[in-house]
């Protein structure tokens, strides 16, 4: 999911210094609220970032349409600002209710002591986020970090010049620097942000490079969530009306023009509906997009060197025998220069080609056919667990099956994206996708302590329990594991001690 990564684990010491000065102000402001921010605080930080997002819409659409060269205002208001402010808006209904203590039922043997559980700030919380939603990813852990009591410092993609720097002012401009802060700047000072001390830290990017996140880390010991991506496949039973699939992937699958995470990577259909899927496929595309070059509603490929790796991977299909079809309804002139990359359809491809074994990211969807469900689900089980899977049936005994017999980070049944924006369910990956998980209640318990505490009665049965043992005490003990016979073998080893 994100490019542009050192493998400098060190990133430059003066870069560090600086990063270790402004985490070292974080956490002397956090130790001074000895607790974290209150309930009425984090209230006010919350509402303040809505008013903030609100305010700067604009210039986000235009930031982000620079940094890509070309992205849809809607794709940037709709998949972004709003998912952030709905986000908010539903934290701070629900706030109250997650910050309560928890009382729970002790073990019976314990009665009459209690337990219970609160949740407490972890400290400052690191944030990497990635070039593709700049925004989203980067200010929708912050709200969980937020909600949670911590301080948090960010690190925008640097892929992302413009947005970051927007990114900047704005939190500068709504928050104290010891609270929020934003860290603009290359490799060197992303490399250097993701070994710093951090009470936890998410990153949000590639697999590869989520791996050298998570050894600068172990350095510290600090905890990780990982959102990475992988390829996540869009699976259609046989019976599902075939050209309402190909319509609701060609959405996911195109929107942003394929540099989505969770977008679907390759579609899944039965092998007598493949020729089908294909010129419905290609229907709604020129259905979607009649314009390329000429289009807003189209987003530009965000460098020259990723558009540069998606020519080689379809040249590289085409030479081994795949079918493919670029759709550009107008004839334009689609190149490295404009960025404009076609929407690609590529079927019959070999499996040892590199778009069958990478994630795309990207406007090619490769189409991948199956004769039965079960060699469906193992087509997907054979591969590393994806971020995202979706499903198209009615049926539901069918649909329950392939939810149960495969793993991945989300699933949408019958579309496509739709599970991530849902504030009542986690979202993370699993396995090569990620680790961890947030949004809503899920980003308030990631970024808290569960902290587990017993109240001791002073009437407790643990009293009873203590050197030197007895009778009573190996009768109790005898009760506890319900075998009687225990007292005779208590008695014996006592012996033979």
């Amino acid at each position: 999911m994100a490019e542009g990564k050192t493998d400098d684990p060190g990133g430059g010491s003066a870069v560090r210094d600086q990063l270790m000065e402004q985490l070292n102000r974080q956490r002397t402001a956090f130790r001074e609220s000895r607790s974290g921010t209150d309930y009425a605080e984090r209230m006010v930080a919350l509402k303040a970032m809505q008013e903030a997002l609100y305010k700067y819409r604009h210039e986000y659409v235009e930031a982000v349409s620079a940094d890509f060269g070309g992205r849809a205002p809607e794709e940037t208001l709709l998949l972004e600002i709003f998912v952030l402010i709905d986000e908010i808006r539903h934290t701070r209904r629900h706030l109250k209710k997650w910050m309560k203590i928890k009382w729970v039922m002790p073990n019976w043997q314990f009665l009459p002591s209690r337990t219970k559980i609160i949740h407490q700030p972890l400290g400052v919380v690191g944030v990497m986020g990635a070039w593709n939603y700049q925004l989203l990813l980067t200010f929708g852990p912050m709200i969980g970090a937020l909600s949670a009591g911590n301080h948090v410092m960010m690190k925008p993609s640097e892929l992302a010049p413009r947005t970051a720097e927007l990114m900047q002012k704005m939190i500068s401009e709504t928050f104290p620097p010891e609270y929020v802060t934003v860290i603009t700047g290359d490799v060197d000072v992303a490399s250097a942000f993701s070994t710093l001390p951090f009470d936890h830290l998410i990153f949000t990017g590639s697999t590869r490079v989520g791996k050298i996140i998570m050894r600068n880390a172990s350095e510290h010991l600090t905890p990780v969530t990982l959102e990475l991506g992988g390829k996540s496949p869009a699976l259609v039973a046989r019976e599902f009306p075939i050209g309402s699939g190909a319509r609701r992937i060609v959405h996911g699958k195109f929107s942003n023009s394929g540099q989505t995470c969770v977008a679907p990577d390759y579609a899944m259909v039965h092998v007598d509906q493949l020729d089908t899927f294909v010129a419905e496929a290609r229907k709604v595309i020129e259905e979607f997009y009649p314009q390329l070059v000429g289009s807003d509603d189209y987003t530009r490929i965000a460098t020259k060197r990723h558009y540069d790796r998606l020519v080689s991977l379809v040249n590289e299909a085409r030479e081994k025998g795949a079918e493919v079809l670029a759709v550009n309804p107008a004839g334009e002139d689609c190149n490295a220069e404009n960025r404009v990359f076609p929407p690609t359809l590529v079927w019959n491809c070999p499996e040892d080609c590199t778009l069958m074994q990478e994630e795309l990211f990207g406007p090619i969807l490769p189409i991948v056919t199956y004769e039965t469900t079960e060699g469906a689900i193992d087509y997907i089980n054979d591969r590393p667990r994806p971020l995202a899977l979706y499903y198209f049936d009615r049926d539901h005994e069918r649909t329950w099956q392939v939810l149960t017999e495969t793993i991945s980070g989300g699933v949408t049944v019958n579309g496509c994206i739709y599970h991530l924006p849902q504030n009542n369910l986690p979202f993370g990956g699993v396995g090569d996708s990620g680790m961890g998980a947030y949004h809503g209640f899920d980003g308030f318990n990631t970024f808290s302590k569960k902290k587990a505490i017993f109240h001791q009665s002073r009437f407790a049965s643990t009293t009873l329990l203590r050197p030197p043992y007895g009778f009573l005490a190996r009768f109790i003990i005898g009760t506890l594991i319900r075998n009687w016979p225990t007292l005779d073998l208590v008695r014996r080893y006592r012996k033979g001690k």
